[in-house]
């Protein structure tokens, strides 16, 4: 797939949940305002697509967004300022795809991107190039993620089957997990125990892990079908995780229960693609589909509700 554009969805109300644009693609979204979601779309697929933008994310401490492109760029856009002085800044350097950034929410100056070209780089928004290159993965880095109370530390996950955790002070990862024995597609963090992160896969599993003690999982989700795309940790109580796949749902879960699986949506007529979590308003979420729809919902309610 080549060829993206973008489109920023703004949800009225939690009760407007279904949102349509033009796009055949969206990908993750994410929460700017309190009843504003960012969605980065594609417009076309095959090799000579003229879209653009693939997946963007939002700076935690101003109106910066970082957008990630199919075509190996990254560029940055100020929302303060009008369409004729963006973007401030044009970052080329991967040699692949780039599929995902995320901004630092401890030090707000600094973002990662991670590329099909099997490496990680990290940007300062006051740089032309990358301060930093991480290149140990032996295939695609779908996800980097960085911890959300450490300001020098990631986690990367990537189609070599590993999950690996660094420090940007050391010259090499500090953890290599093989944590599935097919392509990870997706991490998070939990936001309230720094040593625990999340993996999905292409097996159709989430797991659980604890760094602190890693050679076996805390716990195996299953529930999907198909490979599971995108994995999210709550941002408002410590064992809840959202997370969405290729077998079309949305799914909630407690880890931390034995009937882990508290809520499955089938809304999606395509392949979800992308789930998150409003951090302002709990048990708010919104997730995105090859379907050409955003579903915007409280948990417990049904998101085609007017």
């Amino acid at each position: 797939m080549v060829g993206f554009g973008v489109a920023q969805l703004s949800c009225r109300s939690a009760r407007h949940p279904r949102l349509k644009q033009s796009s055949n693609f969206l990908s993750p979204v994410r929460a700017s305002k309190p009843q504003q979601q960012s969605v980065g779309t594609s417009q076309n697929f095959g090799i000579l697509g003229n879209g653009k933008i693939h997946v963007l994310d939002l700076n935690p401490s101003g109106p910066i967004i970082e957008i990630s492109v199919i075509r190996h760029w990254r560029w940055l856009y100020d929302l303060a300022l009008p369409p004729t002085q963006n973007p401030i800044r044009s970052l080329h350097e991967h040699t692949r795809e780039v599929h995902s950034v995320d901004w630092n929410p401890v030090r707000r100056d600094s973002f990662l991107s991670s590329s099909w070209d099997d490496s990680v780089k990290l940007w300062t928004i006051d740089r032309p190039i990358s301060v930093r290159t991480f290149k140990e993965h032996a295939y695609c880095v779908y996800s980097a993620i960085w911890n959300p109370r450490h300001g020098d530390v990631f986690a990367s996950a990537s189609g070599d089957c590993t999950l690996r955790i660094w420090d940007v002070r050391e010259p090499n990862s500090t953890m290599i997990l093989p944590a599935h024995d097919f392509e990870i597609l997706s991490c998070d963090w939990n936001k309230y125990d720094d040593c625990l992160l999340a993996t999905a896969s292409v097996d159709k599993s989430i797991k659980v892990w604890d760094v602190r003690s890693f050679r076996v999982p805390v716990t195996v989700l299953n529930g999907h079908s198909y490979a599971v795309r995108r994995v999210k940790f709550s941002p408002h109580r410590d064992s809840l995780i959202a997370s969405c796949s290729y077998d079309m749902t949305v799914c909630l879960w407690d880890y931390k229960i034995e009937d882990a699986l508290v809520g499955r949506y089938e809304n999606h007529t395509e392949f979800a693609v992308g789930v998150d979590m409003s951090v302002l308003v709990e048990g708010l979420f919104a997730s995105t589909g090859w379907d050409e729809l955003v579903y915007v919902w409280q948990h417990g309610t049904d998101p085609r509700a007017p």
